[in-house]
């Protein structure tokens, strides 16, 4: 059950835990104040039912959130609990409904600088949403920033990503349309390239088709352009297809090399451009290629 419950919510272990807490602490904490509040009152056994009913009431529907919320930002989870009230009050049609956007999911391993910048940019967009981080590395720092943004995690096995069902039914769960690698170090199976066709980018820390294949991913890619001898490098985004940074590139941005450059000193460089760049790309390319959500 505990682990239906954390895949549902897409937290990691250690959060499910910290959640499932504050619900305790909240439910103990509202039925204490509620007997607290009736006595202040004066109510008792003897009062009239429908009085003890609608404190009862109130502090259920309204106390229980309010204490629900403090406790989520005492714990450090504000963002998950204010996303779950508020899904709570569009179903009691409180609020009204959220307007469709059309959901992505990020594909990371690793600090996650360019999940983090891309989840932050879409975080108030009008038509676009970050509804699923998948992982592959537990305890990676993409998953803390995840979580702190209020994004869903999913953490993925390699034996079901290759030779299982690549998790397209838990992306279909999510009625994720855009796949997005920011930093993701497994190749992609190709049921997953199969189940979405020409909706899946990634970033390339070079200037392909140079510098691109297996292996060539971090400081690797650097160290093999300065190599080289090569006068600029710069990023590559481009569709994924079934091998290594061979699909179409979409966008391309490059940055001088200096004659006293390091692997650091480019990787730098190369990490402002895609901050500055995969964002806005990601954004053209989805409303370019995007059907109308029925979500």
């Amino acid at each position: 059950m505990f682990t239906k419950l954390q895949d549902k919510w897409g937290l990691s272990s250690r959060t499910f835990w910290i959640v499932f807490i504050a619900f305790g602490l909240t439910g103990t904490t509202t039925a204490f104040l509620t007997r607290y509040v009736t006595l202040w009152l004066g109510m008792d056994a003897n009062s009239e039912w429908y009085y003890r009913l609608g404190v009862r009431l109130f502090m259920l529907l309204f106390g229980y959130q309010v204490i629900l919320l403090t406790y989520g930002f005492l714990l450090g989870q504000w963002a998950f609990f204010w996303k779950y009230e508020l899904k709570l009050l569009r179903k009691l049609k409180i609020l009204p409904p959220a307007a469709l956007k059309t959901p992505i999911a990020i594909f990371a391993s690793g600090a996650g600088s360019n999940a983090l910048k891309i989840m932050q940019y879409f975080e108030q967009h009008p038509t676009i949403s970050v509804d699923l981080l998948i992982c592959n590395k537990p305890g990676a720092a993409v998953i803390h920033h995840a979580e702190k943004q209020g994004v869903p995690v999913l953490l993925i096995e390699k034996d079901r990503f290759f030779r299982g069902d690549a998790y397209i039914p838990v992306l279909q769960q999510h009625r994720i349309s855009f796949i997005v690698l920011a930093g993701f170090l497994w190749k992609i199976p190709a049921s997953l390239i199969a189940a979405y066709p020409n909706k899946m980018l990634n970033i390339h820390p070079a200037l392909l088709p140079k510098f691109g294949g297996k292996g060539m991913y971090g400081e690797n890619v650097h160290q093999a352009v300065l190599d080289s001898g090569e006068k600029e490098s710069g990023i590559s985004i481009h569709l994924v297809n079934e091998h290594f940074d061979e699909g179409k590139v979409i966008f391309q941005s490059s940055c001088p090399i200096e004659p006293n450059e390091t692997p650091h000193s480019l990787a730098q460089k190369v990490h402002q451009l895609e901050h500055a760049h995969y964002p806005r790309v990601i954004e053209t390319f989805v409303i370019e290629n995007s059907q109308p959500a029925t979500n």
